[in-house]
């Protein structure tokens, strides 16, 4: 898959440089706090945030601990831009990597990372990505390695598959509706994964977010 197939953030409405202003609507400093929790970041991990985004995942769990070594992955160049300067103007020395969360093991090696972390990437692909990168995941991982997604899950209320239809109208009902489906712990389990859980939902203006984890096995 090129590097020109991806969905920039904010999907189709194409406006990066707005991301960080749109998603703080979602509840983000909960559930990326709820995300550095399940990480649970030690002095000696490597941690690969796939779909990095602007980095603000990638900053808080430096700061959380600083003896890490994070690695922020994502294929737009403008969003490692802006990703770049927020996190050095917070003193954060991440390490960044331009390419697609199914190219983990060319991009970084097989078996080199302790856990792999994705936040509100999956909901935007193809159903065909959403295997690739969670498989790509799977194989970045060591054994035993952690698995956290944070992403719009199963919609269970008419309320929240409401506040949905804005991330639909962004992203395409397509590449959605899966995810709204439910069907992101099933993929995991296809991938490889072990002990897949939905630890969170967090019900926000845009939809339910649920953080799932689970182990390389």
């Amino acid at each position: 898959m090129s590097q020109r197939t991806f969905t920039p953030a904010l999907g189709r409405l194409g406006l990066t440089r707005l991301y960080d202003s749109v998603v703080a609507l979602t509840r983000e400093r909960l559930w990326r706090s709820l995300v550095a929790m399940h990480v649970a970041p030690r002095p000696d991990d490597t941690i690969v945030d796939v779909g990095c985004g602007t980095g603000s995942q990638v900053a808080l769990l430096h700061r959380l601990e600083p003896r890490a070594r994070i690695i922020g992955v994502d294929p737009d160049p403008e969003t490692l831009a802006l990703a770049r300067r927020k996190t050095g103007a917070d003193g954060v020395a991440p390490q960044w990597r331009l390419g697609m969360g199914d190219a983990l093991v060319e991009l970084l090696g097989p078996g080199s990372a302790d856990t792999a972390v994705s936040s509100l990437v999956l909901h935007q692909c193809p159903l065909p990505m959403k295997r690739s990168i969670l498989t790509s995941m799977h194989a970045v991982l060591r054994p035993s390695g952690k698995l956290v997604v944070a992403d719009y899950g199963l919609q269970r209320t008419t309320l929240m598959r409401l506040a949905f239809r804005t991330v639909q109208l962004a992203d395409g009902l397509q590449d959605t509706q899966p995810n709204a489906d439910g069907v992101l712990p099933r993929l995991m389990s296809e991938a490889g994964f072990r002990g897949v859980r939905e630890a969170e939902v967090i019900p926000t203006l845009t939809g339910s977010i649920s953080i799932y984890v689970a182990s390389r096995g």
